[in-house]
């Protein structure tokens, strides 16, 4: 039972997840570093946008790529979630109810809800899913997230330049670990495949 306990599978293309998710919070972050208008509408709009488009994009490839299934159903959650904030972002900014504190109110319990979620799969899967290091790190960072909104009075352009320097450092992170995990998987499989030959040998 402990031996079946160490590892997990992976399923073919794990890696695309991560790399997926690292790629798409980029985007939104060159958005704000080279817009001059950092107020609160433009923060909730590039959090709705992104947040709507990498929760359906986080929960459609979890349920594909996420072997374990626990973990899978976090995932999946997470991405309904995010998603879910989305939307409530965009409709602010449809209503025109664009405020600091309504910016920082949204992304604080986003990153509150989602950030311990991340955290909980990253302790529950670590050493078996080779993934689980960079949940640990994702969601420490959006639980951190939350916590700097909550502690801090913040302006409009600290606290939509915090949020934009969020997605730079998770994006990189994510894209760096899903390819670190490719690579690992591609030595793994090249290992295997010449075990044989050089047992013939």
């Amino acid at each position: 039972m402990a031996e079946a306990r160490e590892a997990a599978p992976e399923r073919a293309g794990a890696w695309l997840l991560p790399v997926i998710r690292g790629a798409v919070a980029i985007v939104p972050s060159v958005v704000i570093t080279f817009s001059q208008d950092h107020s609160p509408m433009l923060g909730l709009a590039v959090f709705g946008w992104w947040a709507l488009g990498a929760g359906a994009l986080i929960g459609a490839l979890s349920a594909r790529l996420i072997a374990d299934r626990r973990s899978r159903w976090i995932f999946v959650a997470n991405g309904v979630i995010t998603a879910a904030a989305g939307l409530i972002a965009l409709q602010l900014v449809v209503g025109g109810s664009a405020s600091v504190a309504l910016f920082t109110f949204t992304v604080a319990v986003w990153a509150a809800v989602t950030g311990i979620l991340e955290l909980f799969a990253g302790i529950r899967a670590r050493g078996r899913i080779a993934a689980a290091r960079d949940w640990l790190a994702v969601g420490g960072l959006t639980a951190a997230l939350a916590l700097v909104f909550v502690l801090f009075p913040l302006d409009p352009v600290t606290a939509v330049g915090l949020f934009g320097a969020y997605l730079v450092v998770i994006g990189v992170l994510l894209v760096i670990g899903g390819l670190s995990l490719k690579w690992a998987t591609s030595g793994v499989v090249a290992s295997d495949d010449a075990a044989p030959g050089s047992e013939r040998s």
